[in-house]
């Protein structure tokens, strides 16, 4: 019993100076080097913001823009179960971009929210707002009537996938579509799958996706919602709840240059976090930085 009660102990003490080794009252924003041109950090325990570089700069989000399109989606309280039908208007409104789904068939509208996010599959997300009551352009409308009233003041949505580079937001605007979005269970559920298979019907197929965010494929981290997105106007993006040493920590990082580099610096914030300083970027991200800017600010 004594050994027990000794066990018990030092776990108890081990678990409670791995939640208590983050104090975040004596970061030094200073010591964190990110590469992403614009950053938001916040503790969701406490609702204080812990980091942010170039915050309320407005750029293009890409797909970001699905956690809005699964958010209004959900909102609306529309069967999950029922069956959508992919159409070749859907195809259009996401630019005929390339997709796999076959034109035609048909997935229920909760696997198209779970491809939309964990997958970013564009056709999911245009037929999405296709099947919404009022139409393509009612969901358009309600995209940005929820933006406003998260206090997204300076975003605009003009389509449902992000492949417009006209959906603009600012990395403050995006934490708060962030942290609205982990309020939803079936996001935090479907954007976190690290790989899935969707069952099609008219005809019968299936297809294989993986999640867009290596850090939710992997075992070192714990995401608890995310998104990712790309354009070329855009850069690499990523927003994304973490639980880092008990907290949990929402990550933005908009405009990357390179493939990995929000996960680069999701692991610096989170080294930053642990041990109060970061590894550096390298010139060529200061560069990026610098010129993209100068380009969003004139």
């Amino acid at each position: 019993m004594r050994n027990a009660f000794i066990l018990f102990f030092t776990l108890a003490s081990i678990s409670f100076s791995s939640v208590a080794s983050i104090n975040t009252s004596k970061l030094d924003p200073n010591k964190l080097q990110t590469a992403s041109v614009s950053n938001y950090v916040i503790d969701l325990n406490t609702g204080k913001t812990l980091y942010k570089k170039n915050a309320n700069v407005k750029m293009p989000i890409a797909s970001l823009t699905k956690l809005m399109t699964a958010m209004v989606t959900l909102d609306a309280k529309l069967p999950l179960n029922e069956k959508l039908t992919f159409t070749p208007t859907d195809k259009k409104r996401m630019y005929n971009t390339y997709t796999r789904i076959r034109m035609g068939s048909t997935l229920s509208r909760g696997e198209t929210i779970h491809i939309a996010l964990m997958s970013s599959e564009n056709l999911a997300a245009a037929t999405l707002a296709g099947n919404y009551p009022g139409g393509y352009k009612a969901f358009i409308k309600a995209m940005n009537r929820k933006a406003k009233s998260l206090g997204m003041t300076n975003t605009h949505f003009v389509d449902s996938s992000g492949l417009d580079p006209h959906n603009r937001s600012t990395a403050s605007d995006v934490a708060k579509m962030v942290r609205a979005a982990y309020k939803y269970p079936e996001i935090r559920k479907y954007s976190t799958t690290p790989v899935h298979t969707a069952y099609f019907g008219k005809p019968n197929y299936k297809l294989g996706y993986t999640n867009t965010n290596a850090l939710a494929r992997g075992k070192k981290w714990t995401v608890n919602v995310t998104k990712t997105g790309f354009l070329d106007e855009a850069g690499r993006c990523l927003g994304m709840v973490t639980t880092i040493d008990g907290k949990k920590i929402l990550m933005v990082m908009l405009d990357s240059q390179g493939k990995l580099t929000p996960i680069g610096d999701a692991g610096r914030i989170k080294q930053w976090l642990q041990t109060g300083k970061s590894k550096p970027i390298t010139a060529d991200a200061k560069y990026y930085q610098q010129k993209k800017l100068k380009e969003l600010t004139q």
